[in-house]
């Protein structure tokens, strides 16, 4: 059996995240490996569609094809353009995209912007102007800037598409009503009232029908119910609504889709130069944010998907953007409506189970076949039906989830200007509103500092909340200067940033106050990240301070969390370290609980469902939430001296340990084990130092444990572990590489493992992480390699491979 370890992407650390990918190619060998030539690599296949991308495609076209048709209705354009849409979304977006499983078309998002271009430029110049916007976007892909609109408040985002679902909403309430919709958002509203006075009986039926099915389908109980869900809801409203209105002869108004040959395609906008840029920027604006957002979405739910992974990587959002620009060009030059990421759409697709961009095409050749063959069927659809479809997705838009959010990071007045401003201005006065207001508060949580002074005991408190800058200067040295002579001074920092202007002149006071006979201490409550200038940093003349009393406090400034502890300054000790823990304790229970508090009540709700196992060493180097980016319920860790892995019923062997393995697979169900070694490691040391176990201590026993990799280390034959094209630096790192393997065999000897692992319920990941480097590595065999051969790992893989 060989190994080899190769550095990972910085995105794919997060374990909860990292995936096997089936159809990996093998790694290459460096330059000089020595290893036999690999076989002629057999014949790729150019187009081969799996069985679960043909199925999601089929869910996505049953949810696509009403959603297209009535977000049309709802612009003023002809119907037959959000199929041009639909279709061109699911071939030249998902073709090009850097996302392949989001799911683009017509989008909700863009009905307020595309209805206002068709009322104020009509049908073929709004066609026009997608085709300009599309332009745009292969631009901004190009600069590759995709990145920067992510950006953009989260408040204004969902006060933008809060503000486009009222105005959906309000809009196609009057088709519903069996009315006609007006112009803008207040005309519809003062013309509610009249609407209401003249029903149309029938329009209402169908609509109240629509709305009962797509909101109780989803809720049928039992066995049947979930068979039946496999149908899309909205699929079997539209339907359920349609064949009632053919059935009982109802007369209303139906879809009418004319012949494809008097189908109008784009013609150059005419009308003031700014007010077409405006429209163009609009319209590049939305697509683009809705996307962008969309394909981070659809990464998340991708990685949260239960079972294997898809072999589709993490989104490349600056090619999405080209995608998405190319298709919003040809979706234009055909007489499309705008296209962009569709969220309803790209849920549906993960969730069937979608491994690949196939899916997300062949529903674009399923919409081209309907448009072709199945136009006879579609003009029986009433379009109140439609309609009230629609009208359910713009009240979904205002998500009673996004508003707790921006609620709790106290964002609200962003939230509701800029869903005002869309409402009554319109998407592009909305969007500049709201981001200046996200702006404004931004300034003024920068500039709002409070800084009070109280005496208890003797002693002077001077607590400062906020960030610390040269505005607040003048108050700081006001506080500063109502502590006494000689008194006993006690300075609360807890804000996130200083700059020099506050450093200094905390620094200033500080030593003129100690000079004077005074004592002052200067206490974080933040624990962070040092920055530049943090700690003990030397004086003007670039000497090191000397000790006064044996302590000497240190300032942090700069962009960093504020940190300065009474151990670090007061020269350690235990008391020393039993204040910082006091102060960890207090910082976490005043600013981490609020943020968690609610995560963690779910948790202890529903109880804990980790999905992996990770065992690890005791090392305090080793902060498995950090080289994971996983947080509360992820992971379930077990550490140990070494990283160990007892083999079952063997003498001096550690229930503990296989009472962990035990619980994790048979209760939790984890997916996968991961064993983590890293450099550096003591208790590898001390294997090479004793070289039979360390005697008879606790430690000592504990060790024997390691024995087998130790013995491996020795066997000549045995070619051991490579890291990324290179050697171990030593032989104290071979042996913790190799240590690593050996404890992924152990974990094969255990039954509760060895069963799940025949089941194919479970997986087994090596990793090592190099501390001195802050690089994670992952373990993994390559293709098609011989028991006992060597080779070479690469760097960049993305996925984790059991070794052995």
């Amino acid at each position: 059996m060989s190994s080899a370890c190769v550095p990972t992407h910085p995105e794919s650390l997060g374990l909860a995240q990292a995936g096997a990918r089936a159809g990996a190619t093998s790694p290459q060998p460096a330059k000089g490996a020595d290893r036999p030539p690999s076989p002629p690599t057999p014949p790729r296949r150019r187009f081969r569609v799996e069985g679960a991308d043909l199925s999601a495609s089929v869910s996505v076209f049953l949810i696509a094809l009403p959603l297209s048709l009535g977000i049309a209705l709802a612009t003023g354009a002809p119907l037959q353009a959000g199929l041009v849409a639909a279709a061109v979304g699911g071939l030249v977006a998902g073709r090009l995209g850097g996302c392949p499983l989001q799911v683009s078309g017509p989008a909700a998002g863009l009905t307020v912007v595309t209805a206002d271009l068709i009322h104020r430029y009509g049908w073929r110049a709004t066609c026009g102007i997608t085709v300009l916007a599309g332009l745009a976007q292969l631009g901004l892909g190009c600069l590759r800037v995709a990145r920067t609109a992510l950006a953009v408040s989260p408040a204004v985002v969902h006060g933008m598409l809060a503000g486009i679902g009222v105005t959906i909403a309000v809009a196609q309430l009057h088709i519903v009503l069996g009315g006609n919709p007006q112009s803008s958002v207040l005309a519809n509203v003062r013309a509610l009232p009249a609407q209401l006075a003249n029903l149309h009986p029938a329009a209402v039926t169908m609509s109240a029908l629509t709305l009962a099915l797509l909101f109780g389908w989803p809720r049928i109980p039992g066995r049947a119910g979930r068979l039946l869900r496999t149908v899309p809801a909205a699929l079997v409203a539209v339907a359920g609504a349609t064949a009632t209105a053919s059935l009982t002869g109802l007369a209303l108004p139906r879809v009418d889709l004319p012949s494809w040959s008097s189908h109008a395609l784009a013609g150059l906008p005419e009308g003031p130069v700014l007010g077409i840029v405006a429209a163009v920027l609009t319209t590049t604006l939305v697509c683009s944010v809705q996307s962008l957002l969309g394909a981070v979405a659809v990464d998340k739910l991708v990685a949260g998907r239960p079972g294997p992974q898809s072999r589709v990587g993490r989104s490349d959002l600056d090619r999405e953007l080209l995608g998405q620009g190319a298709a919003n060009i040809v979706s234009g030059a055909l007489g499309g409506l705008p296209v962009a990421g569709v969220a309803v759409r790209s849920s549906a697709n993960v969730q069937s189970g979608a491994v690949s961009r196939n899916s997300t095409m062949l529903h674009g050749v399923f919409v081209v076949a309907a448009a072709l063959l199945m136009v006879p069927v579609l003009d029986l659809i009433p379009l109140a039906s439609l309609a009230a479809l629609v009208m359910a997705v713009g009240i979904q838009m205002v998500s009673l989830h996004h508003i707790r959010t921006v609620t709790r990071h106290r964002e609200v007045a962003v939230y509701v200007v800029t869903t005002l401003g869309v409402v009554v201005l319109g998407v592009l006065e909305g969007v500049l509103l709201g981001v200046a207001v996200a702006v404004a508060v931004a300034l003024r949580r920068l500039a709002r500092t409070r800084i009070t002074h109280e005496e208890k005991g003797g002693v002077h408190r001077v607590h400062v909340r906020g960030q610390l800058t040269f505005l607040a200067v003048p108050r700081l040295s006001r506080a500063l200067h109502l502590v006494p002579q000689g008194a006993h001074a006690v300075v609360e920092l807890d804000g996130s940033f200083m700059d020099h202007a506050a450093y200094e002149s905390l620094r200033d006071w500080r030593r003129a106050h100690t000079a004077q006979g005074g004592s002052a201490e200067l206490t974080g409550c933040r624990v962070g990240v040092r920055s530049p200038g943090y700690g003990r940093g030397p004086d003007e003349d670039g000497r090191e301070p000397r000790a006064s009393h044996g302590r000497e406090p240190g300032l942090a400034h700069g962009p960093g969390l504020v940190r300065s502890g009474l151990a670090r300054w007061g020269g350690g000790g235990a008391d020393g370290a039993g204040h910082e823990l006091a102060r960890g304790i207090s910082a976490f229970q005043r600013d981490t609980a609020p943020l968690v508090r609610e995560e963690l009540a779910r948790l202890a709700r529903e109880g804990q469902r980790p999905s992996q196992l990770f065992l690890t060493c005791a090392d305090s180097r080793l902060v498995t939430s950090m080289i994971t980016s996983s947080g509360p319920g992820d992971l379930f860790v077990v550490r140990n001296v070494g990283n160990l892995v007892p083999l079952p019923g063997e003498e001096n062997g550690d229930d503990s340990v296989s009472a962990a393995i035990e619980y994790a697979v048979d209760v939790l169900k984890v997916r996968s084990i991961t064993v983590c070694g890293h450099s550096g490691c003591g208790a590898m040391q001390a294997l090479l130092s004793s070289g039979s176990g360390g005697g008879t201590s606790p430690l000592g026993r504990w060790l024997r444990h390691g024995l087998p990799s130790l013995a491996r280390l020795a066997d000549d034959g045995w070619p051991g572990v490579r890291l990324a094209g290179r050697a171990a630096a030593d032989t104290a790192e071979r042996l913790c590489l190799i240590n690593v393997v050996q404890q992924l065999e152990h974990l094969r000897a255990h039954d509760s493992v060895a069963r799940a692992l025949a089941a194919g319920e479970l997986e087994l990941h090596g990793m090592y992480f190099h501390v001195g480097e802050a690089q994670a590595y992952l373990l993994r065999r390559a293709e098609g390699e011989e028991e006992g051969e060597v080779f070479e790992g690469v760097p960049g893989a993305e996925e984790l491979r059991s070794p052995a």
